[in-house]
């Protein structure tokens, strides 16, 4: 069965606003569609009743099916675990290489200004450390048995906290390049106090770069609009 969109929902948004993608737009009208074609076909049950008795429930094939019509139509999920885009490489968009511009931006002081992210929560001051890629379970298993180097602010693309998770604590700061400040990666950091930026964007930052970045700015509004939250976001700055 093909789920087709609707043309007008059966009920009101709790919170009302456009999707943050058409990804997001698309796969969510399809659910809601079905949950109006189950509602039509309850037998005259009140909304209340319905969900209740768990009529409105999408089955498994029924999600897999709205799935397999997304990517017919060439969408691709954003990664949020690596190992995901390992296993079902034909469904996520790859990962973006680290660029590197050449025309970075200075701040105050001179100093190159190589990304920038949003804050998760605002520490008490600003970190320096140094810039470390973790990118796979090896380099995970080295810290883990090795121990994880001082000062280490950690570069990750996996903003679903699997990889780095077994020792998340142990990083002085972590840089997430996905994601978004309520992403999983996000709510540990913040529970493990480790500050962290997700939805990063970075510029010429190579790993064992010595960095400071913006940690005691405020934590960003994980609702605001794409021009409000760009003059908030916290800078990655290259001291040497």
């Amino acid at each position: 069965m093909t789920v087709k969109q609707e043309g007008k929902r059966p009920y009101p948004d709790k919170w009302a606003r456009e999707s943050a993608t058409p990804l997001v737009e698309r796969f969510h009208s399809a659910v809601r569609a079905l949950a109006a074609e189950k509602f039509a076909n309850s037998g005259g049950m009140s909304w209340e009743e319905a969900v209740a008795a768990g009529v409105l429930m999408p089955t498994r094939e029924e999600l897999e099916q709205i799935e397999a019509d997304v990517l017919a139509e060439g969408y691709k999920f954003d990664v949020s675990a690596t190992i995901s885009l390992k296993e079902e490489p034909d469904k996520y968009k790859p990962l973006a290489g680290i660029a590197d511009s050449g025309e970075q931006q200075t701040d105050e002081e001179g100093r190159t200004i190589v990304g920038s992210g949003d804050n998760v929560f605002k520490a008490p001051a600003d970190v320096t450390g140094i810039a470390r890629y973790i990118t796979d379970v090896d380099i995970v298993m080295e810290m883990l048995t090795g121990g994880v180097p001082e000062n280490t602010v950690a570069i990750i693309d996996d903003s679903g906290g699997t990889l780095t998770a077994p020792i998340l604590g142990d990083f002085t700061a972590v840089v997430c390049m996905g994601g978004t400040v309520r992403s999983h990666l996000g709510i540990l950091t913040r529970e493990y106090n480790v500050p962290c930026l997700m939805n990063a964007q970075l510029d010429g930052l190579a790993d064992g770069d010595e960095i400071t970045v913006e940690y005691s700015k405020p934590a960003a509004d994980a609702y605001a609009d794409a021009e409000a939250a760009a003059e908030h976001r916290a800078r990655i700055i290259k001291v040497a």
